[in-house]
């Protein structure tokens, strides 16, 4: 199998893809009227596929109003919505690039605010800590979801997987990381419930599963990624679920057996090797499937990843955002333009 990093190859249930660089789903706020996508959004994608990303995760596409908990970033709950990124999906297409909507409920990292005025949802009532950077408010105190919502959130990711099916991307993911919505079941510092959806490794892991499978049911399996978070960095220290290895391999093994076949194990920005590639070893235990993974790893350790058969496509966030051009730059071994926050107020 070719395992080189700039090397086309090929993924069933994707086919051809130019290399085995992925962008990763990053939040950048440029959506247009009603949270719809645009044309600078389709040269900003278009531009990292002209230049040899393989697949493109786009960034947090919000289900429903009721998810929200951002400035300015896309939905794909409405006809207008869905047919808005068309043109996006289209430009990645005509450069020989794919890309797969990132389909995202923010839970309790929210506020009043974005949510039409309702309390945000969440595994239970405890609000996030801090103040939300989004509106310089304290994160809304949240609603434990009650059993009919459970149906109702299901059903948006349902929808918003059909929108993004209808609007030609090649696939969705599933958000379940990050400690947004899905994230808040898996946590059971956060996940006080002593109903079905909380307690057991198994409670905390059933709403996940019965997204998931739903949304396979509606657009097949071959078109779904999950991508989660066992292990991340917050506030400059570890922070990982508990009974980690035990949630991992049961998590995992449901998404086996309900067919699913492409995992993102995030770490957002954070040491890969002290978080996710630590899991990455873990999950390939049970896992022989489509892996994608990474956190602004260099080109030879990405290269050492795939070649080890750790990952399947290596991701990059913020080294994309700076240099567009990214596949060439290592292809020539030329050094990168270092990623700044001023970058983050607009599109290149």
């Amino acid at each position: 199998m070719n395992t080189n990093l700039l090397q086309p190859f090929e993924y069933d249930a994707l086919g051809a893809l130019r290399s085995r660089i992925a962008m990763a789903a990053m939040t950048r706020g440029f959506c247009g009227p009603n949270h719809t996508a645009t044309s600078l959004m389709a040269e900003y994608y278009g531009k990292r596929a002209d230049n040899g990303v393989g697949l493109i995760l786009t960034e947090g596409t919000i289900i429903h109003t009721t998810g929200d908990g951002y400035n300015n970033v896309p939905h794909i709950e409405t006809d207008q919505q869905a047919k808005s990124w068309g043109p996006v999906v289209s430009r990645v297409h005509e450069s020989g690039g794919k890309i797969i909507c990132q389909l995202w409920h923010c839970g309790r990292i929210s506020h009043s605010d974005y949510t039409g005025g309702v309390p945000p949802l969440s595994s239970s009532d405890v609000a996030a800590e801090g103040i939300n950077r989004q509106n310089g408010r304290p994160f809304g105190r949240p609603k434990a979801m009650a059993q009919e919502d459970f149906a109702v959130v299901t059903d948006q990711f349902v929808r918003a997987a059909r929108n993004a099916i209808e609007a030609d991307f090649d696939g969705v993911q599933l958000h379940f990381g990050h400690g947004y919505l899905v994230d808040q079941f898996f946590d059971n510092r956060i996940n006080r419930r002593a109903d079905c959806y909380g307690g057991s490794v198994g409670n905390r892991c059933r709403f996940a599963v019965e997204i998931l499978e739903q949304v396979i049911a509606a657009i097949g399996a071959p078109k779904v990624m999950v991508r989660i978070s066992p292990s991340r960095e917050m506030g400059g220290a570890i922070y990982e679920w508990q009974d980690l290895e035990e949630m991992l391999k049961y998590l995992l093994s449901a998404f086996d057996r309900l067919g699913l076949r492409m995992l993102d194990i995030s770490c957002a920005n954070s040491d890969y090797y002290s978080t996710a590639g630590r899991l990455v070893r873990v999950a390939r235990q049970v896992w022989p499937y489509f892996l994608i993974g990474g956190a602004s790893l260099s080109v030879e350790q990405a290269e050492d990843e795939v070649r080890s058969g750790f990952l399947d496509m290596v991701t990059w966030g913020r080294a994309l955002i700076a240099n567009p051009d990214l596949p060439i730059r290592f292809k020539n071994r030329e050094p990168l333009i270092q990623f700044d926050r001023d970058m983050l107020g607009y599109l290149s």
